[in-house]
C-alpha cells in the first residue's frame, strides 16, 4: 500500500500545488495544475503531442513538441524522492514546419558522368537500385570552398500512388543498406555502387530492427500477401555486407484480439523480440529458433504491449483495462529465457509512451487526464534514479505511434551513461540542447544553435555530443561536435554541407539521418509515389 498522501499544502521552496507522479511506490491523490486543451486526433480524447502520441509530426520534423508545457511542480513524500510532473498547455501540431515542402525540380547536366576528384556528379543516381539513369544531378555544381561534396545520391524506386514505406538505414563499414517498399537496397559507402543485388520481396515491408547485430544482420518483415487481411508475419534474416539471406520465420497469430496486422521488433544481443499487439515472441537471431514467448500474466490480467531492445529487453505491459485497477508496467525481461529481472508499477492514468534509453533505463510517460507528463531514469535493477526537472518545451522527433506505442521512435535524443540529451523546440530561429543529468535530473548545462536553424542530438563519440543542425534556405545542413565535459560546449563545425543541394537536404519530409566515418547519410522513410517527381531515396556527404 502506498503511504498515506501528505497534505495538499504548498511545499517549501516551490509555492506551488502538490502533483501526483507516474509510481504506485510514491503518494497520490494531489491536486492537479489546470492544462485545458484542444482535441486532438486518435483516440477520442485529448492526446499528447509531446513526444510521438497521435498527432505527431513523423522523425525529423520540427514541429514535435511538449503539450504539458509549465513550470515544474514537486512532489515530497515519506518514503520516496522528489517526483516532478509538468503541467499547462498543449501546442497543436500540424506537421508543418513551415518550409516549403516541394520537391526540388531536378536541372539535367550537360555532363552526367562522376568525377569525385573534382567534386563533379555523384555517381549512379538511377533509380533506387544503383544502377545508373538518364537525368543525372551534378549536385555539387557550383560547390563552395569549405563545403562537403554529395559522394552519392540514388532517386527512390517506383511506389503506389497511394506512398509507401522507406523504414531503416543501416551503415556498416563498407555498406550502406535501404529499405524501401518491396526492396532492399545496397551501396558502397565510398562510391554508391551497388554492394550487392537488390532483394526483392514478394510483399511490401512492413517492420524492420531499426538496429542491426554485432555481425551486421538485420531483420526484415514483409506481408503475407496484397489483401487487406494480410498479416505482417514474414521474417528474413539479411546480411547487410553480402546481402546474403538466411533463415526465415512465420510469426504465429496470437490469441484473441492479439494479432499480427502488425508487429515491431527489437534486438537485444542475438535475441530477436517480435511484438504482437498483445504478446510477443523471442527468437535467435542466429538460427531463427524461438526461444520464449512473452503473454499475458497476473491478476489484472496484464499483456505485453510494446517492446524495447539494445543493451537491455524493457517489457512495457497494460494491466487492467478499463477497470479500477488499470496501470502500466515496466519491465526488464533476460533476453534468452524472458524470466523477469524487475518490475516497475505505475499508478492509473499513466501511460509510458517512449523509452529514450534502455541502458541506462530513461522513460517517458504522460497523464492525459492531469495534463502532466514525466521522464524517469532508473537503475539497473529497477529503483528510481532521477526524474527531469527542466521546465522545457523539447522537441525529440517522434514519429507516430496511433495503435503502436513505439518505444524506440524517437530520432532527436541521446542518452549516454549519465546524461540525457533534448533538443528544446524554439518554434522559430535557434533552439538549444539540453544537457540533464541522470543522477538527479536537473540541467548540467546547455548550447544554443550556432545559426538560426534548430539543432538535434545524433550521438556522442570522443567525448562529443555530434549534433546535426538543420538547412535553411541559404545554406546546407552541418554535422557539429559539443564537448561533453569542462566548461566550454561551443560547437565546431565537423562538415558543412553545400548550398546548392540545401533545397533537396531540407525536402524530406520523413527521414533517418546518421553520421558515420567522417560521412553524412539521409535518406527518406516515406515515399510519395508520385511518378512526376524524381524523388531522392538517399544521399551522401562526404569531404
Amino acid at each position: 500500500m502506498p503511504p498515506t498522501p501528505p497534505s495538499g499544502s504548498p511545499q517549501p521552496g516551490y509555492g506551488l500545488p502538490q502533483q501526483p507522479g507516474p509510481y504506485a511506490s510514491g503518494p497520490y491523490g494531489q491536486p492537479q495544475q489546470p492544462g485545458p486543451y484542444g482535441q486532438q486526433p486518435g483516440y477520442g480524447y485529448p492526446q499528447p503531442q509531446f513526444p510521438g502520441a497521435p498527432g505527431t509530426p513523423p522523425p525529423g520534423q520540427p514541429g514535435s513538441r511538449n503539450p504539458f508545457k509549465g513550470k515544474p511542480v514537486m512532489v515530497i513524500g515519506a518514503a520516496v524522492a522528489a517526483l516532478l510532473v509538468i503541467g499547462g498547455t498543449v501546442y497543436a501540431v500540424s506537421g508543418d514546419d513551415g518550409k516549403d515542402d516541394k520537391k526540388p525540380v531536378a536541372r539535367q547536366t550537360d555532363d552526367p558522368k562522376p568525377d569525385k576528384s573534382s567534386g563533379g556528379a555523384p555517381v549512379n543516381p538511377g533509380d533506387g537500385s544503383g544502377d545508373g539513369g538518364e537525368d543525372t544531378q551534378d549536385l555539387n555544381e557550383g560547390r563552395k570552398a569549405g563545403e562537403s561534396k554529395v559522394l552519392w545520391y540514388k532517386e527512390a524506386p517506383d511506389a503506389p500512388g497511394s506512398g509507401a514505406d522507406a523504414p531503416g538505414m543501416w551503415v556498416t563499414d563498407t555498406t550502406a543498406v535501404k529499405a524501401a517498399y518491396k526492396q532492399l537496397l545496397a551501396f558502397d559507402v565510398g562510391d554508391g555502387k551497388p554492394a550487392w543485388d537488390t532483394i526483392e520481396f514478394p510483399q511490401k515491408i512492413c517492420a524492420v530492427t531499426q538496429d542491426k547485430t554485432a555481425d551486421d544482420k538485420i531483420v526484415v518483415a514483409h506481408m503475407s500477401g496484397s489483401s487487406d487481411r494480410a498479416k505482417c508475419n514474414q521474417l528474413q534474416l539479411v546480411d547487410l555486407n553480402t546481402g546474403e539471406k538466411g533463415w526465415t520465420q512465420e510469426v504465429a497469430e496470437g490469441a484473441l484480439f492479439d494479432s499480427v496486422l502488425s508487429i515491431e521488433m527489437s534486438l537485444t544481443g542475438d535475441t530477436l523480440m517480435v511484438g504482437r499487439s498483445q504478446s510477443g515472441t523471442a527468437y535467435d537471431v542466429t538460427s531463427g529458433k524461438k526461444l520464449f514467448d512473452a503473454k499475458k500474466y497476473g491478476d489484472t490480467s496484464c499483456f505485453p504491449a510494446a517492446f524495447a531492445g539494445g543493451a537491455r529487453l524493457l517489457q512495457v505491459a497494460s494491466c487492467g483495462a478499463g477497470g479500477d485497477s488499470e496501470h502500466d508496467e515496466l519491465r526488464e525481461l533476460d533476453p534468452r529465457t524472458g524470466k523477469v529481472k524487475w518490475t516497475r508499477k505505475f499508478d492509473k492514468g499513466w501511460r509510458i509512451e517512449r523509452a529514450y534509453s534502455v541502458d541506462p533505463v530513461v522513460v517517458y510517460s504522460t497523464n492525459t487526464d492531469k495534463k502532466t507528463w514525466n521522464i524517469s531514469a532508473y537503475t539497473a535493477t529497477g529503483e528510481m534514479r532521477s526524474q527531469v526537472t527542466v521546465d522545457e518545451d523539447f522537441a525529440p522527433g517522434c514519429g507516430w505511434a496511433i495503435l503502436a506505442r513505439d518505444l524506440q521512435g524517437c530520432e532527436n535524443v541521446v542518452v549516454d551513461r549519465n546524461t540525457l540529451y533534448l533538443p528544446t523546440d524554439a518554434k522559430t530561429g535557434a533552439n538549444e540542447i539540453v544537457a540533464i543529468s541522470l543522477d538527479n535530473g536537473k540541467e548540467r548545462w546547455r548550447v544554443k544553435s550556432p545559426v538560426e536553424e534548430a539543432m538535434q542530438p545524433l550521438k556522442t563519440e570522443g567525448g562529443n555530443l555530434i549534433a546535426y543542425v538543420e538547412p535553411s534556405y541559404d545554406a546546407g545542413g552541418r554535422i557539429v561536435a559539443v564537448p561533453v565535459a569542462g566548461g566550454d560546449h561551443k560547437p565546431t563545425v565537423l562538415m558543412q554541407n553545400p548550398q546548392g543541394v540545401a533545397d533537396i537536404e531540407r525536402g524530406f519530409f520523413s527521414r533517418s539521418i546518421d553520421w558515420a566515418d567522417g560521412r553524412f547519410y539521409i535518406s527518406t522513410t516515406r515515399l510519395n509515389g508520385n511518378d512526376d517527381s524524381k524523388e531522392k531515396l538517399m544521399l551522401a556527404y562526404g569531404k
